[in-house]
Protein backbone atom coordinates (compact mmCIF):
# COMPACT_ATOMS: atom_id res chain seq x y z
CA UNK A 1 0.00 0.00 0.00
CA UNK A 2 1.17 3.35 -0.88
CA UNK A 3 0.61 6.40 1.32
CA UNK A 4 -0.84 9.71 -0.55
CA UNK A 5 0.65 12.80 0.86
CA UNK A 6 -1.67 15.10 1.95
CA UNK A 7 -3.02 17.74 -0.24
CA UNK A 8 -1.13 20.89 0.55
CA UNK A 9 -3.19 23.76 2.50
CA UNK A 10 -4.02 27.08 0.67
CA UNK A 11 -3.07 29.57 3.26
CA UNK A 12 -5.46 32.61 2.93
CA UNK A 13 -4.59 35.46 0.98
CA UNK A 14 -2.75 37.75 2.68
CA UNK A 15 -3.08 41.29 2.13
CA UNK A 16 -0.69 43.39 -0.37
CA UNK A 17 1.21 45.78 1.36
CA UNK A 18 2.09 49.13 -1.01
CA UNK A 19 4.53 52.20 -0.15
CA UNK A 20 2.21 55.31 -1.22
CA UNK A 21 3.75 58.92 -0.99
CA UNK A 22 1.68 61.56 -0.85
CA UNK A 23 1.59 65.20 -0.76
CA UNK A 24 1.45 66.10 3.01
CA UNK A 25 -2.08 68.22 2.99
CA UNK A 26 -3.46 65.30 0.42
CA UNK A 27 -2.46 63.05 3.38
CA UNK A 28 -4.20 65.35 5.93
CA UNK A 29 -7.53 66.08 4.03
CA UNK A 30 -7.70 62.07 3.06
CA UNK A 31 -7.08 61.36 6.60
CA UNK A 32 -10.19 63.55 8.15
CA UNK A 33 -12.30 61.96 5.64
CA UNK A 34 -11.36 58.39 6.90
CA UNK A 35 -12.05 60.02 10.46
CA UNK A 36 -15.64 61.31 9.39
CA UNK A 37 -16.24 57.91 8.15
CA UNK A 38 -14.77 56.36 11.15
CA UNK A 39 -11.78 54.27 9.27
CA UNK A 40 -8.39 54.28 8.94
CA UNK A 41 -6.71 56.09 6.16
CA UNK A 42 -5.68 53.00 4.77
CA UNK A 43 -9.22 51.77 4.87
CA UNK A 44 -10.20 55.07 3.11
CA UNK A 45 -7.62 54.68 0.60
CA UNK A 46 -8.97 50.90 -0.58
CA UNK A 47 -12.48 51.77 -0.47
CA UNK A 48 -11.80 54.89 -2.47
CA UNK A 49 -9.53 52.66 -5.25
CA UNK A 50 -12.29 49.93 -5.12
CA UNK A 51 -15.22 52.26 -6.08
CA UNK A 52 -12.84 53.62 -8.76
CA UNK A 53 -12.05 50.07 -10.17
CA UNK A 54 -15.94 49.27 -9.79
CA UNK A 55 -16.87 52.41 -11.93
CA UNK A 56 -14.06 51.85 -14.89
CA UNK A 57 -15.48 48.52 -14.92
CA UNK A 58 -12.25 46.80 -13.66
CA UNK A 59 -12.86 45.63 -10.52
CA UNK A 60 -11.50 41.79 -10.15
CA UNK A 61 -14.38 39.01 -10.09
CA UNK A 62 -12.57 38.08 -6.95
CA UNK A 63 -11.58 40.95 -5.12
CA UNK A 64 -13.71 39.88 -1.79
CA UNK A 65 -15.66 42.13 0.03
CA UNK A 66 -13.70 44.73 2.38
CA UNK A 67 -12.72 43.13 5.49
CA UNK A 68 -15.21 44.37 8.18
CA UNK A 69 -13.37 45.84 11.00
CA UNK A 70 -14.07 47.39 14.34
CA UNK A 71 -16.46 45.75 16.79
CA UNK A 72 -18.54 42.65 15.68
CA UNK A 73 -22.45 43.74 15.46
CA UNK A 74 -24.21 43.24 18.71
CA UNK A 75 -26.47 39.99 18.85
CA UNK A 76 -29.99 39.95 19.82
CA UNK A 77 -30.70 38.45 22.99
Amino acid sequence: MSEEAPAPRRRPQQRKQVLLRLDPSVYEALARWASDELRSANAQIEFLLRRALADAGRLPREAGPLPRRGRPPRTPR
